[in-house]
């Protein structure tokens, strides 16, 4: 019996149909700590990470509940289910298992791994946000500074924009109904790889950034074409945020991206399919003057009766969200604790 690994990602689920995905691949670098490495040890952590060796064409078990499931891998290792889905489940995330017992080509194969799926409340909004120079700094329009940063700077010393997170944890309160933490589904879209999905969660939780769900880009198992990470046609982002709008015809969306690369070309877009479904457009400006062809693209969403704002600062997408009802508090600041007299 040969072991194998399953990589296995966030999923979500409506009241019909539940949507998870993973890879097999032969072994997955393990432990948290490789993402707090320093110097070369990180870089040779990020390497490993592009040199993932996938499993093709494998049988691939889904369970949750009553729930059973199968599919096979793709050539590249990747699967996905999206199955029908009655099982009576509160909103919020929940547990689902996968499981590979297979054989190809002489060989067993075995492995098992469970992760989490989310149901949205009733009243939830969608928040459809990019990842690199949305929230967090990576220097997209520039290759090699960006491969630069991945390479030399872990989890740790990776940055969000100053104020992101207070204004990414509003939106998690954002509500048609009735305010509620964590109510809101959200997903992180990305023309980054499926190698750096580990390190994205990492630096999420580290910083306070609301739990998602995350679309990446196909996984490379190879450093040929890794100097190009992040790179090359961002055309599966629309097609992802397509996906999940119609996934979800119930909810509202907020889209946040930046102007760095193609997010105000892509949302232009998408509002003009879904103009009903998106409430909200946020793009930070990522240089020190506003582009035109931006501003002209958001001018274009306002005229469909969707609120935008471009803005260099997020304090500013903020007050933005606050004056158009998004939101109808702001996080609470943790308390300043009281020092005893005879302590100072």
């Amino acid at each position: 019996m040969k072991r194998c690994d399953l990589k296995l990602y966030r999923g979500y689920a409506n009241k019909k149909e539940l949507v998870v995905f993973g890879h097999v691949v032969k072994k997955y670098p393990s432990g948290d700590h490789k993402y707090t490495r320093n110097g070369f040890r990180y870089a040779r952590t990020i390497i490993e990470l592009f040199s993932i060796k996938t499993i093709p064409f494998l049988k691939v078990v889904l369970k949750v509940g009553d729930l059973v499931a199968e599919t096979i891998a793709e050539a590249d290792g990747y699967f996905r289910f999206q199955v029908p889905f009655h099982e009576s489940m509160a909103s919020g995330w929940h547990t689902y298992e996968v499981i590979v017992d297979d054989e190809i080509n002489g060989k067993k194969y075995y492995a098992a791994s469970k992760e989490e799926f989310f149901l949205p409340y009733k009243s939830s909004y969608g928040i459809i946000s990019d990842i690199d120079d949305t929230f967090l700094i990576s220097h997209s329009r520039r290759s090699f500074r960006k491969l630069f940063v991945l390479l030399s700077r872990n989890v740790q010393a990776r940055k969000p924009f100053d104020d992101v997170v207070k204004h990414y944890q509003l939106l998690s309160f954002a509500s048609r109904a009735h305010p509620q933490k964590d109510s809101n589904i959200f997903f992180y879209v990305s023309s980054s790889e499926w190698n750096l999905y580990d390190m994205i969660v990492r630096f999420a939780e580290l910083n306070g950034l609301p739990k998602a769900v995350l679309k990446l880009k196909k996984i490379k198992s190879g450093l040929d074409d890794f100097v190009m990470t992040g790179g090359g046609s961002h055309t599966h982002k629309l097609r992802k945020i397509h996906n999940i709008i119609n996934f979800y015809p119930e909810l509202q969306f907020i889209l946040v991206g930046d102007d760095s690369q193609k997010d105000p070309e892509i949302y232009e877009e998408v509002c003009q399919t879904f103009p009903t479904s998106i409430r909200a457009v946020y793009i930070r400006q990522t240089r020190k003057r506003s582009k035109p062809f931006t501003t002209l693209l958001l001018k274009n969403i306002q005229d469909l009766g969707i609120d935008t704002c471009y803005f260099a600062h997020s304090n500013k997408a903020i007050i933005h969200s606050l004056d158009k009802g998004l939101v109808f508090q702001t996080p609470v600041e943790p308390p300043i604790p009281l020092v005893p007299k005879d302590a100072r």
